[in-house]
């Protein structure tokens, strides 16, 4: 698949994520996100941030268990829990938190 921003041609998997991780900015966040019916708060950015930061680190994507854990870490209990990342990412933050940020797909995920 192909998704168009500012007049680039990304390739995408089959499920919308990013080929080419290089190829992410802050805008292709914004598209992958209307694109999922997602509307980006400073919460979203904050998580995809994270989650970019970390898989550039440690080139590796967490499991959602070790995903909470480093956010709570990271942001806080208040943050790092189940309740709040599904009220950001409603259908898999692990899942949407990598969409967005233009990384792999998760192994753990379906």
């Amino acid at each position: 698949m192909v998704l168009m921003v500012d007049l680039l041609c990304l390739e995408t998997t089959d499920q919308g994520f990013l080929l080419k991780t290089a190829e992410w900015n802050e805008a292709v966040a914004v598209q992958l996100a209307a694109l999922n019916q997602i509307s980006l708060t400073e919460g979203h950015w904050e998580i995809i941030l994270f989650i970019r930061h970390y898989y550039l680190q440690y080139k590796h994507l967490p499991n959602a268990r070790v995903f909470t854990k480093a956010i709570a870490k990271e942001f806080g209990e208040e943050k790092g829990n189940s309740r709040y990342l599904h009220k950001l990412f409603p259908d898999g933050p692990l899942k949407y938190a990598c969409k967005l940020a233009g990384l792999p797909k998760p192994p753990t995920c379906l």
